[in-house]
């Protein structure tokens, strides 16, 4: 049988996203440049869907300067009601995309060297059998930065309102006397149709002016993946450096702004 969650996700789908579809774009003035790029959350899938966890505790791996991988996803904490008393904390780590084939950032702290192996791996658990539909070992980044994976499209293309839970994985030399120790954070995605008008917005728009529509209309993945594209063909650009910081601190990930974002 589908589990609790998964159910009430089927059945309130269509509510928790009728906000996101429904959305307005946001119209800007000539001097919305000036304005610092924030990211609009939607709200979080019902009951305990999405769970996960996006990293960043020292605890974590081998934690290199108190550092350790982190998914650049926003997380959503909340007490959800179990029974007439108890109250149980949760935390959702999930985000919209428009795309058939989403990109995803992670950050590496470790060096090449200390690094065993890293997999990313999709998963569709909105049956009773959860299906695997990617899975791949990454290419170990030279230094430690910010990498991202794109789906291809040898895989299945995500399909509109189905949630997704994806992981990446890592196995990390802390001590070379010791077995590789491994290390992961999981979350989720979601695809979304966005209204007729805010589609033709985003076609006329240049590139630095969809980050700003993605973000303002909670569209996390793509807002993160415009922006980090505009990033790494204009590195030294003053104005995307400040815009980057300015999104990520709008998911508490301020710590990362300077973090190198990494081809490979």
């Amino acid at each position: 049988m589908k589990s609790y969650w998964q159910i009430q996700i089927n059945r309130c789908i269509g509510m928790a996203l009728s906000g996101i579809i429904g959305y307005s774009p946001m119209i800007w003035m000539a001097s919305a440049a000036a304005i610092p790029i924030t990211f609009s959350p939607p709200p979080p899938p019902p009951d305990r869907g999405a769970t996960g966890d996006r990293g960043g505790a020292a605890s974590r791996g081998c934690s290199v300067g108190n550092q350790s991988i982190i998914a650049l996803v926003p997380v959503y904490k909340q007490t959800l009601k179990q029974g007439k008393t108890e109250a149980v904390s949760v935390t959702k780590v999930w985000g919209l995309t428009t795309e058939e084939y989403p990109t995803f950032w992670f950050f590496v702290p470790y060096k090449k060297s200390t690094i065993n192996s890293i997999e990313f791996v999709l998963k569709d658990e909105s049956s009773k059998l959860s299906q695997t539909l990617y899975r791949t070992i990454v290419t170990i980044p030279e230094v430690p930065g910010i990498i991202s994976i794109r789906l291809n499209a040898t895989t299945p293309r995500l399909q509109v309102n189905k949630m997704y839970h994806w992981f990446f994985k890592m196995k990390v030399i802390c001590n070379p006397q010791q077995p590789a120790q491994r290390e992961y954070v999981e979350g989720w995605v979601q695809r979304v149709n966005l209204n007729a008008k805010l589609v033709d917005s985003t076609k006329q728009a240049t590139p630095e002016q969809r980050v700003r529509l993605y973000a303002q209309n909670g569209i996390w993945y793509d807002a993160l993946t415009t922006l980090a594209e505009l990033r790494l063909a204009k590195p030294e650009d003053p104005t995307l450096a400040v815009e980057w910081m300015n999104l990520l601190k709008s998911v508490d990930l301020e710590n990362l702004a300077k973090q190198p974002l990494i081809l490979h």
